[in-house]
């Protein structure tokens, strides 16, 4: 069965959307934060350009080549071995099993849009118990908004690549963009402005250490939304002849440029009325809706217009984290798409409940192993290991396992000179960055 064609706008859109997540408006942040500015961004740049760039475009090429699903295409692919090869494919797992707890964070999210309208509290310790309230005792709360982004991730699904994710991402991204636009637009006429800047641009090496670069390579990794089959099945509805260098380098752009916007204004806030920007995960859910208090009613009206673009961040991202995997099962075995998108869908949701339950009072003791509830498990499973092993394997595939004449003949007259520094590092450095990582977030190192 033959994958439906975006157009190259809705491609860079939809690719665009994958990428822009809550990686960039709520993690990139407060990890920006925690390790003290200017000199983290810089690394982080130097990360997605060297590694994350050079994976985005053999995640593409895998898939353009392919033009399957995720399996079929690394087994397509494979000059010999296919049947072993053809389990590198199921990274489409990864964004499957990173749905389980998405969809819980998104519904939090719609949870903040509609208690902003009326509601901020007015100190951080307020925050913090009203969101320690909702995690630990409001099952009910947080059942309700997690099903509604169960209902609306696929219901887009759905619709099909064109109908559905194209169209959707080609309002949601746009709109994405004004949003922030505004709120950059209002967060430049602050004087907490020229803090912000001072603290994301100036480098400050005190804070950086060993932990800090792995962060970096695991955060571009992740917000670019690599490793989880997303980008290869998205790249294998290009039109033949494609860019796939210049639609990379759109991705990448945008998915940057957001982040460091996303930075610019949370920061900027925080100056303002006297908070810090070393607040950690906490930063959006506790801190920020304190800073929006001292606003007056326009901190009502920025924080529902910073929680709808959260929200539409991480719908444009929850869609690709699922289309591989309903892609496979129409695919490999000839599922309707409803079939295949219910059932993808039901997978989330039941496992989500579950996530939300193991931070429930009298619930969670019965979900926690270890130092670990249900909810981090999966977090940490995807992020240390299960990333990892799928940007190693695309790296080593399209390095070591595909012809170089094949990849030579699609990727040297779009990169000109840049083939050779793209192949080497694809080769040396990528597989090496991932491993390491990899261990470090495993503990071992």
């Amino acid at each position: 069965m033959k994958i439906a064609r975006f157009s190259r706008i809705g491609f860079i859109m939809a690719s665009a959307g994958s990428a822009v997540g809550l990686g960039n408006i709520w993690k990139f942040p407060y990890i920006t934060g925690e390790y003290g500015g200017g000199a983290f961004v810089l690394i982080y740049l130097l990360t997605v350009l060297l590694i994350g760039f050079s994976i985005m475009i053999a995640e593409m090429l895998i898939g353009y080549l392919g033009r399957r699903d995720t399996v079929t295409s690394f087994e397509e692919l494979a000059p010999k071995h296919k049947n072993l090869w053809k389990f590198a494919g199921f990274q489409g797992l990864s964004g499957l099993f990173i749905m389980i707890f998405y969809s819980v964070v998104i519904g939090w999210i719609f949870n903040y849009i509609v208690t902003s309208l009326v509601y901020l509290p007015s100190t951080v310790k307020e925050a913090e118990v009203t969101f320690t309230t909702m995690l630990h005792t409001e099952f009910w709360t947080q059942l309700f908004y997690h099903t509604l982004s169960f209902i609306i991730i696929t219901y887009v699904l759905h619709k099909g690549l064109k109908g559905g994710i194209e169209k959707m991402n080609l309002f949601l991204m746009p709109a994405l963009m004004i949003i922030l636009a505004s709120m950059f637009a209002y967060a430049l006429t602050l004087d907490g402005f020229s803090k912000a800047v001072h603290f994301m641009f100036s480098p400050d090496w005190s804070k950086i250490n060993s932990e800090a670069f792995v962060t970096a390579v695991g955060h571009a990794f992740f917000t670019l939304s690599l490793g989880m089959g997303a980008i290869m099945t998205y790249a294998a509805s290009l039109e033949k002849g494609a860019n796939i260098v210049k639609s990379a380098f759109w991705v990448v752009f945008l998915d940057t440029i957001i982040a460091i916007v996303a930075g610019l204004i949370l920061f900027t806030f925080l100056y303002q009325y006297g908070s810090s920007p070393a607040k950690g995960p906490g930063l959006v859910f506790i801190s920020l809706p304190a800073v929006f208090y001292e606003m007056g009613i326009i901190g009502n009206i920025f924080a529902v217009l910073f929680f709808v673009a959260l929200a539409f961040a991480g719908l444009t991202s929850s869609v690709s984290l699922v289309e591989p995997m309903v892609q496979y099962f129409i695919d490999r075995f000839g599922w309707s798409r409803l079939r295949a998108t219910i059932s993808m869908g039901l997978f989330f949701w039941l496992f989500g409940v579950l996530a939300i339950l193991s931070n429930i009072d009298g619930a969670k003791e019965y979900l926690t192993w270890g130092s670990r509830n249900f909810f981090d498990w999966i977090d940490y499973l995807t992020a240390a290991v299960m990333l990892p092993i799928g940007g190693f394997l695309m790296a080593v595939f399209v390095g070591f396992v595909m012809e170089k004449s094949k990849v030579e003949a699609v990727m040297r007259p779009q990169l000109k000179w840049a083939f050779e520094p793209w192949y080497f590092s694809l080769r040396y450095i990528t597989p090496v960055a991932m491993f390491i990582v990899m261990l470090s977030l495993m503990g071992v190192l």
